[in-house]
């Protein structure tokens, strides 16, 4: 469990801890009332898990609460019909008070929230996003932050080496390349100047001067040297076939592998004609962030060791530099460190990714497995051989993507391995940071960009005070990306995180929304993901986010529809408890099976029909839900009451119309049981209150279409004034054919 691997399980198995701490003093001691407090508290917590109202989604959680309201309220609706007949052991009353119970519940709910959610991951698969876990869906909607990886999401990641520097030749260009794989394509120039001393050009102007490769390499061993790093300490593979060029590997690898193809330099052509040989191998690993290679000159009957990695921990590595060509070696020095950072920072400040490279004649025994070489020993004492400036860039739709998040409330932010300054360039054209920072106040401007060791140094009572959490976190580890989501849960947002690998994978399963990328994302990342992307399309989580917004509309729409519905039953009915036939007991405006038709039958189909609804036009110009409220906003809790007492006033007063307005007025003697002539009456009021009860709920259903606007005017732009209201009653045709049947 030591290992990086290990530290991943462990935190994929970790959980939150089941029971409260202890408060305690400040020399640890504590009282015996905080640990009955804390006793107490982990007992609450059992009971709010077991009923479900402090896991889950905002939603679940919601659901859950009204469950129980809903189960109280129609205990109650119970106990009233039977105290209203003197708690009566009479078969019908206790019928009654059942279905008046019953009519509090709204029983199709979960089915119909289960069909709009499965209809909504069809409509994402279409919008390049796979739904693993429908309970993501409605938590998009509440998304506030987006916590995202720079390559190959925000970027195409079809990366190109551009400038490589060799401290003692100077700095090589590649000039614009249609195809980043093909590596004839894309002028080679020189200049014997670092980086810091280079005016950034135009790409058509690195294209000037351009130079063959064997120019380049004639009399030219720091070059030789500095390739045969880059291209062995590589697994990527660049192979020309009938249809062109192709690559296979990792995009940083298919960069620097393409570069060294521009000098016949290939690993190919080394391995097959050059005689050199794998020794051992000892991959990328986060924590050190470096990757090694032994390989073995059957020519020289040497044993080198080939390094890449970040810049800052290949150069700490480091002893020895050529600082001029055809010189020998000599002692790195502070201040050549020092000039390496600077160029590094000169080509990040482009937008480049910079690594360092880095090699050595390795001396000690071989054979056996790579684990049995002490890692350490062999990446210390390198010779530094230069950098490569990688460049991604930014998809298109990128910048557009981000612009739309932030009018959607929603702040974006970048966790990336990459250096600060190439994170902050990148961020920069995207718009996930200002283009100046005179545009923020100093202090805001100081924590929006920072590093991972700056961020994991701080304590969570430090991090809590920044004006602003980071919205780029650069060289960033799996436990940094962990840190991050834990600080955005404690300023209760809702937070959306992106990965691929399977250092991803504990961030990924600690969000509240994880997203996996479907091409270039592992198995362990997409198992531990609710969502997964199949085009590595920033854009595509803000359609993913769009449909969650939908979904939550939607959901509000059924909801408000099926409580008003209870609500008008309960009412209609509980009131009508007032209605005494000769016998004293009370004649019911509905009967039993006509309270499980309306609940089962009628509410059914429509509510299925307003899940799917198309999203409203500003539906990604409005903030994030609230998590507090929840679909329950005063609005709707307020809409619900209206239309529910209306409804039921309307079916009331129909119930009366018919009884003392076209009848005589005469109740009968114990017509809730059987028919009889005496009660012809009640049953033809009976099957009225029932008709427009019905008829109701189902014009409610077309109603709920827009939550503010009339039935007739929803699009109040429409110069169709008479007739606007057919097209919206037909746009949807399940809900139309619904309401209809």
């Amino acid at each position: 469990m030591k290992t990086e691997i290990g530290t991943i399980a462990a935190a994929l198995r970790a959980t939150g801890k089941k029971t409260r701490p202890v408060k305690r003093k400040p020399d640890g001691s504590a009282k015996p009332h905080r640990y009955a407090q804390a006793w107490g508290l982990t007992a609450g917590d059992f009971v709010g898990h077991f009923l479900g109202v402090n896991v889950g989604t905002p939603l679940q959680r919601k659901l859950s609460k009204l469950a129980i309201l809903l189960f109280g309220v129609a205990v109650v609706c119970a106990i009233i019909v039977l105290a209203a007949n003197s708690f009566s052991s009479n078969k019908e009353v206790i019928i009654y008070a059942v279905a008046t119970g019953l009519s509090m519940i709204p029983a199709c709910l979960i089915v119909v929230l289960t069909i709009t959610m499965a209809a909504g991951t069809k409509r994402m698969v279409e919008r390049h996003v796979i739904v693993r876990r429908l309970d993501s869906l409605e938590a998009l909607g509440a998304v506030t932050d987006i916590c995202s990886d720079k390559t190959g999401t925000l970027t195409q990641g079809k990366m190109v080496a551009k400038r490589a520097w060799i401290p003692c030749v100077g700095t090589y260009a590649v000039g614009t390349s249609n195809d980043p794989v093909d590596p004839t394509q894309g002028d080679l120039s020189h200049t014997e100047q670092p980086p810091t001393a280079i005016k950034v050009e135009s790409e058509n102007n690195d294209e000037k001067g351009g130079k063959s490769h064997e120019d380049l390499l004639d009399d030219n061993a720091p070059l030789k040297d500095y390739l045969n790093v880059a291209s062995l300490a590589n697994l990527a593979h660049v192979h020309k076939t009938e249809d062109g060029w192709k690559a296979r590997g990792d995009p940083t690898e298919i960069a620097i592998q393409v570069f060294v193809s521009r000098f016949n330099w290939n690993r190919e052509r080394l391995t097959k004609e050059e005689s050199w040989s794998q020794v051992a191998e000892f991959p990328f690993d986060s924590e050190v962030k470096k990757m090694s290679v032994i390989f073995a000159n059957k020519n020289t009957s040497k044993n080198m060791v080939f390094t890449k990695g970040a810049v800052e921990r290949i150069i700490g590595s480091c002893n020895l530099v050529r600082l001029e060509k055809g010189a020998e070696l000599t002692e790195m020095t502070e201040d050549f460190r020092s000039t390496i950072l600077e160029n590094m920072e000169a080509l990040a400040a482009q937008g480049l990714r910079v690594l360092a490279l880095a090699s050595k004649e390795y001396k000690g025994e071989t054979g056996g497995d790579d684990t049995s070489y002490d890692r350490a020993a062999i990446e210390s004492e390198l010779t530094f051989q230069g950098l490569i400036g990688l460049y991604d860039p930014p998809r298109v739709e990128s910048a557009g993507a981000v612009k739309e998040c932030h009018q959607a409330g929603i702040t974006v932010h970048m966790l990336t391995g990459d250096h600060p300054g190439t994170a902050k360039a990148i961020a920069r054209q995207v718009g996930i940071v200002p283009s100046s920072d005179a545009a923020v106040a100093k202090d805001v401007a100081d924590a929006m960009v920072t590093t991972a060791s700056a961020f994991d140094k701080m304590s969570d009572e430090e991090i809590d005070k920044l004006p602003v959490l980071p919205l780029v976190i650069a060289r960033c580890s799996p436990t940094t990306k962990v840190r991050m989501i834990e600080a955005l849960h404690r300023r209760n947002c809702f937070a959306a995180m992106t990965g691929d690998g399977v250092n991803d994978s504990p961030s990924l399963k600690r969000a509240d929304v994880g997203i996996a990328m479907g091409m270039a994302g592992s198995d362990v990342a997409k198992d531990a993901s609710d969502i997964v992307l199949t085009d590595d399309n920033f854009a595509s989580i803000l359609n993913a986010i769009e449909e969650g917004r939908r979904m939550f509309d939607n959901i509000q729409k059924f909801v408000l529809h099926l409580l008003s519905e209870n609500i008008a039953q309960a009412c209609t009915l509980l009131i009508g408890l007032a209605f005494k036939d000769s016998s004293g007991q009370s004649v019911f405006p509905l009967a039993p099976v006509e309270i499980l038709w309306v609940i089962m039958i009628t509410s059914g189909m429509p509510d299925m029909g307003l899940g799917l609804e198309i999203a409203a036009p500003d539906i990604m110009a409005r903030p994030p839900q609230s998590l507090k409220t929840g679909i329950f906003t005063r609005e709707i809790i307020v809409d619900i009451l209206v239309y529910g007492i209306w409804m039921a006033c309307l079916c009331l007063s129909s119930f009366s119309l018919v009884m003392f307005g076209f009848g005589d007025g005469n109740l009968g003697s114990n017509c809730n049981g059987s028919y009889s002539e005496a009660c012809d009456t009640v049953f033809r009021a009976r099957a009225t209150t029932f008709v427009c009860l019905t008829w109701f709920a189902l014009f409610l259903a077309w109603e709920m279409v827009n939550m503010r606007r009339s039935f007739f005017r929803m699009q109040p732009k429409s110069k169709k004034y008479f007739t606007q209201w057919i097209y919206d009653v037909w746009r949807n045709q399940f809900l139309f054919w619904a309401v209809i049947a």
